[in-house]
């Protein structure tokens, strides 16, 4: 048998791309028997991947800071070295994080042959999340690609997520403190990476293409409230969108919505029970199909057939707006977001059937051992892109 080999990952990505690459991790794993190590961007990155057995290490690079800057990149070299001889792969195109990512691998004296460097970027007619496994597929010229095959029979690879039973229990007890009950959670997450901070709530407001008006969202709710009394209305953002979040609530004025700054984690938890989720294009969008929760998704000017949110299971992802009926989200009725909402109760059923597909691929045989490295994890940030 070909020897078990130890994958190391670069993406410097925001939380919805490294969300789409747990489906390619879970290739990789699959293709070369041993879990992956991954270098990913901002302290948050080790968050996303808590509890997935394709990941054995997550590290993170600042984004946008020197690269020898902070005390992660020695940890990066040690596990280039210690893969060895194992697959590089570089999810990454944008041209100054490529030059990192060479940099780093010049100085572990790594072997250009391991290395694979994507050579596609998003365009206008194709999903994202397929270019990513199809780079998942290809294998590096110093290794034998019938040595490694995609194994048979593994169901559809898509992104997934994992919740912890400690996070369970705590989201229990967040929820309860609010008086919830057990009655159904609608998540609504009006944000996203531009609407963090005081300045970028202004940016939000006038410049970006995804914003949705205060008032607009308020409508929404109240819609979702007169279809389903009974539900409580979350939401949601990270900890800076504060002010944001409260502005909806207030425009709403209702008693069953509260506003939740949650942390990365939090959210998983939170999407793990919810009833579905409506969301602008955004990384908690990418996350919440992630965990199998339906969701309605916004677009101003990118494209949901490139951004569409890959759901686990084929729980619904319904999109509204974008090109070329749409430029910004702002153009998006209320009705026509609440009419694609109650849609995705006709088709919750036929998502839990599609569950039960979505199994782990087969365990690799055994042979020979791969050289494992232990490091100290990165420090875990509360922002949420």
């Amino acid at each position: 048998m070909p020897a078990r080999l130890r994958p190391v990952v670069f993406k410097l990505g925001r939380i919805g791309d490294m969300v789409m690459l747990t489906a390619a991790l879970r290739l990789l794993h699959a293709r070369y028997g041993e879990s992956c190590y991954v270098v990913g961007a901002d302290a948050w990155a080790p968050d996303v991947y808590r509890g997935l057995t394709e990941v054995e290490w997550c590290g993170s690079l600042p984004r946008k800071a020197p690269t020898l800057f902070g005390l992660a990149w020695p940890h990066v070299l040690r596990a280039l070295r210690d893969s060895a001889p194992g697959p590089v792969y570089v999810f990454e195109h944008h041209p100054g994080q490529v030059r990192r990512i060479r940099r780093l691998l010049r100085m572990a004296g790594v072997d250009p042959g391991r290395c694979l460097f994507m050579d596609e970027a998003p365009g206008t007619d194709h999903a994202w999340s397929d270019a990513i496994l199809r780079f998942a597929r290809r294998t590096p010229p110093a290794l034998s690609a019938a040595d490694y095959p995609e194994p048979a029979g593994c169901g559809t690879w898509s992104p997934r997520l994992r919740v912890l039973d400690a996070e369970r229990a705590e989201r229990d007890r967040w929820l309860g403190a609010r008086g919830f009950h057990g009655q159904p959670l609608i998540l609504v997450q009006p944000g996203n990476h531009r609407s963090m901070g005081r300045r970028r709530l202004r940016n939000w407001r006038g410049r970006d293409d995804k914003a949705w008006p205060l008032e607009r969202w308020a409508e929404l709710l109240r819609m979702l409230h007169a279809r389903m009394p009974e539900a409580m209305l979350v939401v949601r953002g990270a900890a800076p969108e504060m002010p944001l979040l409260e502005s909806v609530r207030a425009a709403a004025a209702l008693p069953c919505v509260i506003c939740a700054g949650t942390e990365l984690r939090p959210l998983f938890a939170l999407c793990d029970i919810a009833h579905s989720m409506i969301s602008v294009d955004s990384g908690p969008a990418h996350a919440a199909a992630a965990l199998r929760l339906p969701l309605v998704v916004l677009y101003g000017t990118q494209s949901s057939r490139v951004w569409l949110p890959r759901s686990a299971g084929g729980s619904p992802v319904v999109p509204i707006g974008g090109p070329p009926d749409f430029a910004r989200a702002e153009q998006i009725s209320a009705a026509a977001v609440f009419e694609a909402w109650s849609r995705l109760g006709e088709r919750r059923g036929d998502a839990q059937a599609a569950a039960q597909a979505d199994f782990e691929p087969p365990p690799a045989p055994p042979s020979s051992q791969t050289r494992s490295v232990t490091m100290e994890p990165s420090a875990l940030s509360s922002s949420v892109r």
